[in-house]
C-alpha cells in the first residue's frame, strides 16, 4: 500500500486549522449550532490569511457528464483542505465515509472533520488523507 505524503504547504494550512479550532472551542465552547462554528472558524481562518470558501458547492462528473447537484463543502481552505463542521453529540461513521468521498470526488488530499459539540476539542478533530 502506498503511503500518501502531504505538501509542507498542506501540512502548515493542517497546523493552521487544528490551532484555530483550538482557539475557537476554547472561546465559545460546545454547544452551539454549527453555522456559528463555521462562520467564527472561517474568521479565524482569514484572519491567519488563508483563502476560505463557505459553502461551496463542487460539481461532480459521473458517466462523462457534469452535474453541477454534487457537493457542497462546508469551508474550503486554500483550495487545497477541506473542513466538514458538526456540532453534534456523536460523529456518526457515516459523516467520515462522506470527507473521504468529498477528497476522492475533488482530487484532493487532505481532509478534516470537526465537531465543535465535546467537553475536549482534540476529541473532535478527525483528519483524513486521501
Amino acid at each position: 500500500m502506498k503511503v500518501k505524503i502531504l505538501s509542507t504547504e498542506e501540512e502548515q494550512i493542517g497546523r493552521i486549522i487544528v490551532n484555530c479550532a483550538y482557539k475557537l472551542h476554547k472561546h465559545l465552547g460546545p454547544g452551539l449550532l454549527e453555522k456559528v462554528y463555521e462562520v467564527c472558524l472561517a474568521h479565524e481562518l482569514q484572519k491567519s490569511e488563508l483563502n476560505i470558501q463557505r459553502q461551496l458547492d463542487v460539481p461532480i462528473q459521473y458517466d462523462g457528464i457534469q452535474f453541477k447537484e454534487g457537493l457542497r463543502l462546508d469551508l474550503l481552505v486554500e483550495k487545497k483542505v477541506i473542513i466538514e463542521i458538526k456540532a453534534i453529540e456523536n460523529v456518526h461513521p457515516v459523516w467520515e465515509a462522506q470527507i473521504i468521498s468529498h477528497l476522492k470526488l475533488t482530487n484532493l488530499n487532505l481532509g478534516y472533520l470537526i465537531n465543535f459539540n465535546v467537553p475536549l476539542i482534540k476529541n473532535g478533530i478527525h483528519r483524513f488523507i486521501n
